[in-house]
């Protein structure tokens, strides 16, 4: 068997996407898993579509996942260059030889022309007007120098037939295929052509891509046949779906890389969510690290039908992920959010570092992705405190003179505490629902509200060990200014 070779060519006409990415994995993961190679080509001649950024984006979003090119733009090799807009006299002069080999001609039909045909026809083919053209009606417009474009010529009352590695058997009618165009007006190639070309020229062997790819297979067998090449095997993924149904897109949610990115989402986390989109080992294990997936990728166990992609189930597994991380681990990932917050100062970032180490373990299990740090740890920080939820501190079915009692009592219970332990904090507490008369939950609740601003955060206890008694004991005070205030206004 020849070494494997498979590739991932996107057009930076926009920043890489979600269905890019696990097209990008499931090719980069079967050239792992045979020992072969994994090229990065970038089709970029339609240049009047590029998005400034978007090949930066490209390259940076996949080196974030861990997929790692062996041949690219960036690095070259022996087939270079992979830039397809630097490759533009190899796609002329390969339309060309297929002219002279009477396998595609000159067509020289005006845009208007074409319109018309669609207007009084509805279709969007070709009528092939121009393949039939005689020889000096040929040599007259080409003297003139007449604008052209050159269309493949397709074999007439025939099938092409192809194997799909996921799909098996895939036959179409010649019929249904038009003389597509190889190379427009301005010698620019469509992309029917440069693929071909340079897939064939860089000795790709496998071509994994999305299954929207499948009705343009035919036409890149016929154009393998023309050159009198042997075509790669294709195998096409499965599209990725929302969950309310349809092709993923924005108005579902995020959808490029760079905004997973962004939020936090760990790369190993989010390369696993996206394996599983259309692949499965078996029908029990979920979580692979990245060698785990190159060790066990397999084009067979890639599914036919269509992927649902879930946020809830991205963000369950990034959660999950999130609390493997050690303390410092986490805390170095968490860092950057911190500063972008501002929660800690960027010119001395590990001034708080001992007391961020000991708030970790307390918001670890809710974190769903290192972005969503703010909503967590924003009253562990004097500066962004507030009582958010000034009602709340009033437990129901108590009244607001009750509230106050519940925090003087409590103020005078932590004063009184020699050792801050949690343990010590519990047991103090407790013994303070029962001196008072009110249930656990009515006491406890008013305590949270008063020390964190909101009636939800991590468990009372260990927030008040953390917190500490000087700051415990300053929130009691303004929520019983804020309660006192409130009675006599």
């Amino acid at each position: 068997m020849d070494r494997v070779r498979t590739r991932f060519a996107p057009s930076p006409t926009g920043f890489l996407h979600i269905g890019g990415m696990r097209t990008a994995l499931f090719s980069f993961l079967f050239a792992r898993n045979n020992n072969g190679d994994f090229i990065l080509r970038i089709e970029d001649t339609d240049r009047s579509r590029i998005v400034e950024g978007a090949l930066d984006d490209i390259m940076d979003s996949l080196r974030w996942a861990g997929i790692i090119w062996d041949e690219g733009p960036d690095i070259g090799g022996p087939y270079s260059p992979y830039m397809q807009s630097e490759r533009k006299t190899i796609y002329q002069e390969h339309a060309q030889q297929l002219v002279e080999s009477g396998k595609a001609y000159r067509c020289y039909c005006t845009p208007e022309r074409l319109k018309q045909l669609r207007t009084e026809h509805g279709r969007q083919g070709y009528d092939r007007y121009c393949r039939n053209l005689s020889d000096d009606e040929k040599q007259s417009r080409d003297e003139a120098r007449d604008t052209h474009v050159i269309r493949l010529k397709i074999p007439l009352n025939d099938e092409t037939a192809f194997r799909d590695e996921i799909r098996g058997e895939i036959v179409t009618k010649n019929e249904d295929i038009d003389d597509f165009v190889l190379l427009k007006s301005d010698g620019f190639p469509t992309y029917h052509l440069a693929n071909v070309v340079d897939d064939h020229l860089m000795q790709i062997n496998y071509v994994i891509r999305g299954d929207e790819w499948i009705s343009s297979t035919p036409k890149h067998v016929l154009l393998y046949n023309a050159f009198e090449w042997t075509h790669p095997k294709f195998a096409h993924v499965p599209v990725i779906l929302a969950k309310e149904g349809g092709k993923l897109s924005k108005r579902h949610g995020a959808t490029m890389v760079r905004e997973f990115i962004n939020r936090g989402y760990l790369s190993d986390a989010f390369i696993n969510f996206i394996a599983l989109l259309g692949w499965s080992l078996d029908d029990k294990s979920e979580f692979f690290e990245m060698h785990e997936l190159i060790k066990h990728f397999d084009l067979n166990k890639v599914n036919k039908a269509s992927s649902v992609f879930s946020y809830e189930k991205l963000d369950w597994f990034n959660g999950m992920y999130i609390r493997k991380k050690s303390i410092e681990q986490l805390y170095e990932l968490i860092l950057p959010y911190l500063i972008k917050g501002g929660f800690i100062a960027k010119e001395d970032p590990d001034q708080d570092k001992d007391y961020i180490l000991e708030i970790i373990p307390l918001i670890q299990e809710r974190l769903k992705y290192l972005g969503d740090i703010e909503n967590h740890v924003w009253f562990f920080f004097d500066k962004h405190f507030e009582v958010r939820q000034t009602d709340a501190l009033i437990p129901k079915k108590l009244s607001k003179n009750d509230a106050v009692r519940i925090l003087e009592e409590t103020a005078r219970a932590i004063e009184g505490l020699k050792v801050f332990s949690e343990e010590d904090i519990e047991n103090c507490l407790r013994g303070l629902v029962e001196s008072i008369g009110f249930k656990a939950g009515q006491v406890f609740m008013t305590i949270r509200v008063a020390i964190t601003g909101s009636s939800v955060s991590p468990g009372l206890f260990e927030t008040i060990r953390v917190l500490g008694k000087n700051r415990v004991q300053s929130r009691i005070n303004h929520a019983l200014s804020l309660l006192k205030s409130e009675q006599t206004s």
